[in-house]
């Protein structure tokens, strides 16, 4: 049975349900991975960074482009690139002496669109 303690519900009773613990040990991500899941959500905790994802989504652009769109200086929008990058969110290409970025793979849009369809729910 459960009470009511202000707004968050609390067991009565102690009661460890084994086979529930033991399904859920089982399906659990390794360590590895939620790390390095933790660092990409952390690069993606800056409301600039998102907008260069959102940008990179609709075109693939040079830091130039980048900062004119943010209103930035290219150094600091150099850093925010430098340090997606190093987090596998973009990739970038030369040509000549202009370097393209773009997002890394398909799934950093399915995470921005992710976000953002769960930002525009109703509550």
């Amino acid at each position: 049975m459960a009470k009511t303690n202000g707004d968050s519900m609390i067991c009565d009773v102690t009661i460890i349900h084994e086979d529930i613990l033991e399904k859920v040990r089982i399906g659990l991500t390794d360590e590895i991975h939620l790390r390095k899941m933790a660092e990409m959500f952390k690069v993606m905790n800056d409301p600039t960074r998102l907008k260069i994802i959102n940008a990179l989504l609709l075109s693939e652009m040079c830091v130039c482009d980048i900062a004119a769109l943010m209103e930035m200086t290219q150094p600091s929008i150099s850093h925010h690139l430098k340090v997606m990058r190093q987090s596998e969110l973009i990739k970038y290409r030369r040509e000549g002496k202009v370097v393209y970025y773009s997002l890394d793979d398909e799934h950093i849009g399915l995470l921005f669109q992710t976000g953002l369809d769960h930002a525009q729910e109703k509550r």
